[in-house]
């Protein structure tokens, strides 16, 4: 629903008043704070990916648990950095709703038993060897 003109500039004056206010709290409440809080999780986690790297090549000739470790390490940077780098490319784009079952044009059984039944009876004339 679309503001209207009045409620859009009272709003401005909101922000403009909370700004002069307390700067530090308006722009935590921008959003802006979260993109970093993501950007960095993702670069820590590269850096965790290297470090497991490095430890599961060092792990093989010092000793088998080590590896394991370093490949533990590896798991989970990267499913951390995975999920943080989405977040941080998410943020700006506009939310677009996935489609669900009901959405997907799937072809229904009865479709798929009819081509069946149709490609048999073909196989049994002749026509398609």
């Amino acid at each position: 629903m679309a503001l209207s003109e009045q409620e859009r500039k009272l709003l401005e004056q909101l922000e403009a008043s909370l700004m002069a206010e307390d700067p530090k709290f308006a722009h935590t409440l921008s959003g802006a704070t979260g993109v970093r809080i993501h950007r960095r999780r993702a670069t820590l986690a590269g850096l965790g990916f290297v470090a497991g790297l490095l430890l599961l090549i060092v792990g093989v000739s010092i000793h088998p648990v080590v590896s394991v470790l370093g490949f533990i390490l590896m798991l989970a940077s990267a499913i951390i950095g995975v999920s943080s780098w989405q977040r941080v490319a998410g943020e700006g784009q506009p939310r677009v709703p996935t489609p669900g079952p009901q959405d997907s044009p799937k072809p229904s059984s009865q479709d798929f038993m009819e081509r069946l039944e149709e490609q048999w009876r073909k196989r049994q004339e002749g026509k398609d060897l």
